[in-house]
């Protein structure tokens, strides 16, 4: 089974395609205006030259969120549009459940936080168990609130550690163990590999009702709500 996946939940955003044999291609996206410029684009050219086509694929995964609003809109809207016009299925992937795939084996737990702006993050931690259990559903937090009765280290990843992270030295110390930069954002590869997993045990999403996970209203949402 062939999937090609979509990652769009940051602005380091990219495309993966893989097998049961594991990763085939992945390419990232450092795109500073959105993604929909440069996403179909990236997606023709990996199927390129990957020496596939369009119809080789068969199940498209993406990226649900939390994250950017506008860019996971942007994701789900291509992966809704390839599901269309090939007829295959989609399957829904939480994005900070495949973030934390960059950690396997962590003999700590394990935070990745996304900067949901306002001062807040969206984070949920996992535990390594054989594999990942999560002991924090996603959530949209300040940072300290996260940890101010956690006594062991934490890995911490995302771009939220990075923007708060005096906030997150000030409230943990030594315990606050930051990830090395090239594994501070979620990877196309794993939305892939976990997309996979969901695939063969047939948890698709019906594409023309599947929504992002938002958690919070955007910032649009909550100054209209204001005026009125």
């Amino acid at each position: 089974m062939k999937i090609l996946a979509i990652e769009t939940s940051t602005m380091l955003g990219g495309v993966a395609i893989a097998d049961e044999k594991g990763l085939i291609a992945e390419t990232r996206l450092n795109v500073k205006s959105t993604h929909s410029e440069r996403l179909m684009a990236t997606i023709d050219e990996q199927l390129r030259q990957s020496e596939m086509a369009l119809a080789d694929i068969d199940v498209f995964a993406v990226a649900s969120g939390p994250g950017s609003f506008t860019g996971l809109r942007i994701g789900l809207s291509a992966a809704k549009g390839l599901c269309f016009a090939t007829g295959r299925p989609l399957v829904m992937v939480p994005t900070l459940e495949a973030f934390a795939r960059s950690f396997p084996f962590s003999k700590h737990p394990v935070c990745v936080m996304l900067d949901a702006h306002r001062g807040e993050v969206y984070a949920a931690v996992f535990t390594w168990n054989g594999g990942f259990v999560k002991l924090l559903d996603e959530v949209s937090a300040a940072p300290e609130d996260l940890f101010r009765d956690v006594e062991s280290p934490v890995v911490l990843a995302g771009e939220g550690a990075k923007v708060y992270h005096e906030r997150l030295v000030a409230t943990l110390g030594e315990r606050a163990l930051f990830a090395p930069l090239e594994v501070m954002v979620p990877s196309p590869a794993h939305v892939a590999m976990l997309g996979l997993e969901k695939a063969l045990k047939g948890e698709f999403t019906d594409a023309s009702s599947a929504e992002p996970i938002y958690i919070r209203k955007s910032e649009a949402e909550v100054k209209w709500l204001e005026k009125r």
